[in-house]
């Protein structure tokens, strides 16, 4: 039998053609498939801002302190919100050497208006920040707990009760604000009225 002849040259180039268009197409596929892993690797999902992300803003918006006594460079600052007293000191140029930090709390958030006084070692400072003399009653406004006991009627309890309305509120406008400290009635604060001042 004769061998049968070569199929037709046109035939042949079209099944070649077919064959390097899917080799091609498969190359440029895994090319692409490739290129987004890699570019998916590069850009992380939680790169995002936190805006993006969905988070929550915190408080915005700014308050008025007035930072006297001891620091370096006394004056009126606008600060965050959500600031502390360490942040007011922090803006008024931090503490001079002198200064008392046992006699305020630097963790405890300002109020908008407040004004603060960072004493001197051993001085006690009034509302204007002018040093007192001869007055020992005790300062509601920068008093420890220590401090606070030592008046009539008021024990550990009492006195950490006042500390915490004081980091809640902010200071004590008068002698009168110790009636909002749970456990202080007219009566006790008749008996240390004369002990304490703001």
């Amino acid at each position: 039998m004769p061998p049968e002849p070569p199929p037709p040259a046109p035939r042949r180039r079209l099944r070649l053609s077919i064959g390097a268009g899917v080799v091609l197409a498969l190359v440029v596929l895994s090319a692409a498939v490739g290129f987004g892993i890699l570019r998916g690797q590069a850009a992380p999902v939680d790169s995002l801002p936190l805006s993006e992300a969905g988070a929550t803003p915190g408080p915005t918006g700014e308050l008025y302190v007035h930072v006297l006594g001891a620091v370096a460079r006394p004056g009126l600052y606008v600060l965050d919100l959500d600031a502390r007293l360490v942040d007011a000191v922090a803006a008024a140029g931090g503490t001079t050497d002198d200064a008392d930090l046992t006699a305020v709390n630097l963790a405890r958030v300002l109020a908008d208006g407040e004004q603060i006084i960072v004493p001197t070692v051993g001085a006690t400072a009034d509302a204007s920040g002018a040093t007192a003399p001869g007055d020992d009653r005790i300062d509601l406004n920068t008093a420890d707990q220590a401090a606070l006991e030592t008046l009539p009627r008021i024990g550990p309890a009492l006195a950490e009760r006042i500390i915490t309305w004081r980091d809640e509120n902010g200071r004590f406008a008068s002698v009168d604000d110790l009636l909002a400290v749970p456990g202080i009635g007219e009566k006790l604060l008749a008996g240390i009225r004369e002990a304490v001042r703001v």
